[in-house]
């Protein structure tokens, strides 16, 4: 029977083992997550960036799909905490030839691997990696499917709280392709676990999710009523494709009714943050003079991702390590008696 994300995710004793999802995880150990991050910025502006934590482990980037910040982002963190690092190149590797996914996993485990990131097209797989392949090995989501992309969603939240001190009293929106966002829903998770006031989607009605009141969000139809008064405003990036199925009508009419222009971007409270997970298609989901405005924190994302990655990969690497010694410590009882 499957784990719950809450009981796969921590050890009896509560330390991270495996990164998946926000589900599951409570205010307690986001910010116990954002507080490691925050330990590890300085690292990035030392002459040497590396601290020990990770030496003499092994981490595996495992992409399954395209990927340049979250994937570049890893390996810094990765190699930042001193850990030795493979990036398995998935066109030339034995899945590609027709070896299982599982497989695969269970020989790079045998090759004494410590720690698998991976983004995978498909739902629900890292869950499934960590529950039923390599329960033994800590496993990082770097995305999957429609379904989750934690480390995006709390670099996102530490930038949040970078700039605001605090969550609550907030009201953040959320405002492109919704339906299609694993970034949003992770995004979502986390903003409502760490305690905003008010969570706002903004969205054509055919790129909202189904029953989005479910999940404790307000709806606009319309980006200037949405805006209005927001502290927060996190733009997703629109994916051509779905102008090919007749979802959005052209770039340009989508720019007009969604994009975040200067004029729109008044409608926010003063000094509102501009966010935007990247990629960015500039005149399409966001003008670039918003974009580089002052009150765009868009690159400082990209640097706390390095910082979140490093929190949740060295959080991970301890409880698995915990574990195995209690473990261990258990099988020599068990031998005495």
């Amino acid at each position: 029977m499957a784990k719950t994300p809450g009981s796969l995710q921590h050890t009896p004793e509560g330390e991270l083992r495996h990164f998946i999802s926000i589900d599951g995880l409570d205010r307690a150990m986001l910010t116990r997550i954002l507080d490691t991050a925050d330990s590890f910025i300085e690292v990035g502006e030392r002459t040497i960036k590396k601290v020990p934590l990770l030496r003499g482990r092994t981490v595996v980037n495992l992409f399954f799909e395209p990927s340049t910040r979250t994937r570049s982002t890893f390996e810094l963190a990765a190699k930042r905490l001193s850990a030795d690092v493979l990036n398995l190149d998935i066109g030339t590797s034995a899945t590609s030839k027709g070896e299982s996914l599982s497989d695969t996993l269970l020989n790079l485990r045998a090759m004494a691997s410590d720690m698998f990131v991976i983004r995978h097209a498909a739902s629900g797989a890292a869950h499934f990696i960590a529950d039923a392949v390599t329960p033994d090995v800590a496993i990082i989501n770097a995305g999957d499917g429609r379904h989750a992309h934690p480390t995006q969603a709390m670099l996102d939240m530490l930038t949040i709280r970078q700039h605001t001190g605090a969550f609550e009293g907030l009201k953040v929106a959320i405002v492109g392709d919704i339906e299609h966002s694993r970034v949003a829903r992770s995004q979502i998770r986390a903003l409502n676990t760490l305690g905003v006031e008010e969570v706002r989607l903004i969205a054509p009605d055919t790129l909202l999710p189904h029953k989005p009141e479910a999940l404790g969000v307000r709806v606009f139809s319309h980006l200037e009523e949405g805006l209005r008064g927001v502290d927060v405003v996190i733009m997703l990036r629109l994916q051509r494709e779905r102008m090919e199925t007749a979802l959005l009508p052209s770039e340009r009419e989508y720019y007009k009714l969604y994009g975040l222009t200067t004029e729109k971007l008044a409608r926010t409270a003063p000094n509102a943050l501009v966010m935007h997970p990247g990629p960015i298609n500039r005149g399409v989901e966001i003008e670039s003079a918003v974009a580089d405005g002052p009150q765009s924190v868009i690159l400082g994302q990209v640097t706390n991702g390095i910082a979140i990655r490093m929190a949740v990969m060295s959080m991970a690497m301890s409880g698995q390590l915990a574990e195995r010694q209690r473990e261990s410590a258990r099988n020599r009882e068990g031998t005495r008696s």
